[in-house]
């Protein structure tokens, strides 16, 4: 199973360049089945701009997600905690294969659909 997954497009490009490991979510899709993650480059891009498979979800507290992403040249702690204010737990998805799409695909304009803010099962 695939979900559609809004994602900020200067984190969307560190997914297909190679140098975001982990995509990190206060809440999480509840299928177990899920095996791709297809990339919605949110505003101003506003396009499917690919998709990874999914190696593994991690879930723990934030200190320990924070440890996953220190290491990432350009990492901001005072944004990652400021994200999950107020939670004891958060997730990891671990970053497998990825796929760029080549053109994007504009889901407004080729099919009439408008992206949800957090995901959607495919």
């Amino acid at each position: 199973m695939k979900i559609l997954l809004s994602i900020k497009p200067e984190f969307a490009e560190k997914i297909f360049s190679g140098s975001k490991k982990y995509e990190f979510r206060r809440r999480i899709f509840k299928a177990p089945d899920v095996k791709t993650v297809v990339v919605y480059a949110s505003s101003p891009v506003g396009k499917v701009i690919g998709e990874f498979e999914i190696d593994s979800v991690i879930c723990t507290d934030i200190e320990s997600l924070w440890k996953l992403n220190e290491a990432i040249p350009g990492s901001n702690k005072r944004f990652f905690f400021e994200y999950f204010k107020d939670k004891k737990t958060g997730y990891a998805i671990k970053i497998g294969k990825v796929k760029k799409y080549d053109p994007p695909i504009d889901l407004r304009r080729d099919f009439n659909l408008s992206p949800q803010q957090f995901f959607v099962y495919l």
